[in-house]
């Protein structure tokens, strides 16, 4: 009986082991910075992360997400920020605000 509940333990400990691992892994996600852009044609942001440039258009009244584990941003306007994830840029007249 009690080599039977020290398993039934391990088993529960495995289990809790395994949800907390998934949700820090699906957590990390909900960190990813975002661009909204509030104008009434397409923006493009140059992303910069991980050393890869990329270019990204943004469509008019679009929202996107980017840059999961800290980037650089350039804005339409030439203004570059640095990202942590969680912020939204904000376009509007084709200058970015960080918010």
């Amino acid at each position: 009986m009690q080599q039977r509940a020290v398993q039934q333990n391990r088993a529960d400990m495995v289990k809790s082991v395994v949800i907390a691992l998934t949700l820090l892994a699906t957590g990390g996600q909900a960190l990813a910075a975002s661009a909204v852009n509030l104008d009434n044609e397409p923006r493009v942001i140059i992303v910069t992360e991980g050393g890869t440039k990329q270019e990204i258009a943004v469509g008019a009244g679009e929202t996107i997400e980017f840059c999961s584990g800290g980037c650089f941003v350039t804005m339409p306007n030439g203004d570059r920020e640095a990202l942590t994830g969680g912020e939204t840029l904000e376009i509007s007249g084709g200058v970015g605000k960080i918010k």
